[in-house]
């Protein structure tokens, strides 16, 4: 297995006149955890969608796990990727089922398909891993936000992926639904130490203390990047959301005031 997970190199990507990445270079090694962090438009989610082989670039290469895109059979490459996106619609279905849908890469489980007896025994295992076992019978419709992330995630780890992509995971939840969320993410980081994980988000607040590593966007470019605790400085979150910032940590998570 190749030791970086994902490289970009001068990535552009455009969309008629508009630049939704501006001459990205970036090198995310195998084991690291990113939490990319900028403003509305700044290109967070089109990273994301050519790391999950969503998008190709209009120039520029991307490595994803070995394999140079647009070179591999995308197909294959994403049975190794693992998606989180909570805006993602599911029929109204129990947790289980959707989780066991992360093996068909469908929306449900697939008429005259069943899943094996390790199977199960697997999709048991990630939902006990995100907290949901109590749950696992419960109906997406019924589910609260927190409850749909968690089997979202569930899902995407069924597959036992070597790059995990969550696309702002925490949006819509309350502070309880965030708290666990991020102790989740925590947790199977810990349990995981081969996995790769990349988590957009728009809150400092919402970065989970498991993270390696910070992306900035802002503008289509990376204003910065690297180790969390050398990239996370008043000054660089000032510049990226162009105000005066006070930076706290607690407990190994950070919590950012506008300055005076």
């Amino acid at each position: 297995m190749s030791e970086t997970a994902l490289t970009l190199d001068h990535v552009t990507v455009r969309r008629g006149a508009k630049l939704l990445l501006d001459d990205i270079s970036l090198t995310i090694p195998q084991g690291s955890h990113w939490a990319v962090l900028g403003p509305n438009g700044a290109g967070k989610t089109t990273i994301l969608k050519i790391a999950a082989t969503l998008l190709y670039p209009s120039e520029g290469t991307a490595d994803i796990l070995g394999h140079r895109f647009g070179r591999v059979d995308t197909r294959e490459l994403r049975k190794t990727i693992g998606l989180v996106d909570p805006k993602q619609k599911f029929s109204n279905l129990p947790a289980q089922e959707i989780v066991l849908s992360g093996l068909t890469a469908s929306n449900g489980v697939l008429p005259r398909w069943s899943a094996t007896a390790a199977q199960l025994n697997h999709c048991a295992e990630m939902i006990e891993l995100v907290g949901m076992t109590a749950r696992a019978d419960r109906m997406w419709a019924d589910m609260s936000q927190g409850e749909k992330a968690r089997t979202l995630i569930a899902r995407a780890l069924i597959i036992e992926p070597a790059l995990l992509l969550l696309d702002e995971p925490t949006t819509g939840l309350d502070l309880p639904g965030r708290e666990t969320l991020l102790k989740v993410i925590d947790s199977l980081r810990a349990s995981m130490p081969a996995l790769t994980t990349v988590m957009i988000t728009h809150h400092v607040e919402e970065i989970a203390a498991s993270t390696t590593d910070i992306l900035m966007l802002k503008d289509a470019r990376v204003l910065a990047s690297g180790p969390v605790y050398e990239i996370m400085t008043p000054a660089n979150l000032g510049a990226l959301y162009d105000m005066s910032v006070v930076l706290e940590t607690v407990r190994g998570r950070w919590f950012a005031f506008e300055g005076f």
